[in-house]
């Protein structure tokens, strides 16, 4: 007995627990942790062992469960061969259309024109001025020597009694409506109009449409203008004033003429202005 008492040895639990409440649960607890310790070890273990292998056991799985192909040698161009084509009918395409007629290709052809045959025509010497057969002769070639005047003027008829002809003279004074030689402006009726439109002030006239005054007035045997008059008028008294105006400072005229000499002579002239 005393021998059995010096074999026994108490645990570290039984030292720690000795004389406390056993019943409590922590006793049980570290009694049992080697157990659960191993238990969780192996199971831990076995866990990770069927996560690693679970791969391989899934392919030897459908391996086992795939069903067997049969190879199959078929020569298909032998069973084409023996199965009939049936070929359907095909539609009939309408005719094309006739192409169309070719053209005729034009040939180059060159003018080929032989002119008539003219006759050369003659050259004939014109014949002399009138001037120069009143003191030569006439003839069938030219000749040199004395000239012979042919010419005779009539004699003067018989006068009827004593008396001189006296020369018609102008009366410089008059102012004349028909003339020899119409008065004329530097540039013609053109130049009258060209001063007329550059000099005619409209700024302070009012009117509508197209007005036209026509104006007479006397070219002076000096080229002047004077007796400018309205002889129609166009209604509006401003427009009517400023082509007089204008008038009356044109540049001098080369006067009229009659039986060669200066004459004062009437001129019309109609001017129009257009409105806005």
């Amino acid at each position: 007995m005393a021998e059995d008492n010096v074999n026994y040895s108490p645990s570290l639990d039984e030292i720690v627990f000795e004389h406390r409440n056993k019943e409590y649960g922590a006793y049980d607890l570290r009694t049992a942790y080697p157990k659960i310790l191993t238990r969780s070890f192996l199971l831990g273990t076995a866990f990770f062992l069927l996560l690693a292998l679970s791969p391989l056991i899934y392919l030897k799985i459908q391996q086992m469960t795939a069903e067997e192909t049969v190879e199959v040698d078929a020569n298909l161009v032998e069973i084409l061969e023996d199965q009939p084509i049936i070929e359907q009918p095909k539609e009939e395409e309408p005719p094309p259309p006739p192409p169309p007629p070719k053209e005729e290709e034009k040939q180059e052809v060159i003018q080929n024109v032989v002119p008539e045959p003219k006759k050369a025509p003659k050259i004939e010497t014109p014949p002399p001025p009138i001037s120069k057969t009143l003191d030569t002769q006439t003839g069938l070639q030219n000749q040199e020597g004395v000239k012979t005047p042919t010419y005779t003027p009539p004699p003067p008829p018989p006068s009827t009694g004593k008396g001189v002809v006296a020369e018609v003279k102008v009366n410089t004074n008059e102012v004349y409506d028909s003339v020899d030689q119409s008065a004329e402006y530097p540039g013609g009726l053109n130049g009258v109009r060209k001063y007329i439109a550059d000099n005619v002030d409209s700024s302070g006239m009012e009117g509508e449409g197209q007005l036209t005054v026509k104006l007479r007035f006397i070219v002076e045997r000096d080229g002047t203008v004077s007796d400018v008059k309205a002889t129609s008028k166009s209604g509006n008294s401003d427009f009517d004033s400023e082509a007089i105006r204008v008038v009356k400072k044109l540049k001098k005229w080369t006067p009229a003429k009659k039986n060669g000499e200066n004459v004062r002579s009437y001129y019309s002239i109609p001017i129009t202005m257009q409105f806005q």
